[in-house]
């Protein structure tokens, strides 16, 4: 229980701090979008879609206003809780022990393939049949 509590605080954290990162990363900068950046590729490409400039709400737009101003105390909140999901779930999941071999457990030292019985390829006939016409 505390181990999920743990990992739900620690992915809350992450994911709240990650973003800013990851924007600056990318190229969103309170300063303006980074030249030769990733977002200065995408401000390109949004630019070139709507005739010469990047429209107001698109995503482009939105991600500068957060690599600019940071996210709002809401933004930060719902992130959080998401990235507090993640975490526990990740944090308290189970690992799946091995599953045995199939064909039922071995013992120690036996490889696969021995101490199986191998099947014999049939005998050619005797003799040869002879055909009538």
């Amino acid at each position: 229980m505390i181990k999920r509590a743990a990992a739900a605080a620690i992915g809350g954290a992450l994911a709240v701090a990650a973003v800013p990162a990851v924007l600056g990363a990318v190229g969103f900068t309170g300063a303006g979008i980074a030249a030769s950046s990733i977002a200065a590729k995408m401000m390109s490409a949004a630019a070139v879609a709507n005739g010469g400039g990047v429209a107001a709400g698109s995503l482009v737009a939105t991600l500068q206003s957060v690599g600019a101003a940071g996210l709002s105390t809401s933004s930060n909140i719902l992130l959080g809780s998401v990235g507090s999901a993640f975490g526990a779930l990740l944090g308290g999941a189970k690992r799946a022990s091995p599953s045995p071999p199939p064909g039922g457990s071995r013992p120690e030292g036996e490889q696969p393939g021995e101490n199986v019985p191998q099947v014999k390829p049939p005998k050619p006939p005797l003799e040869p049949e002879k055909h009538e016409k």
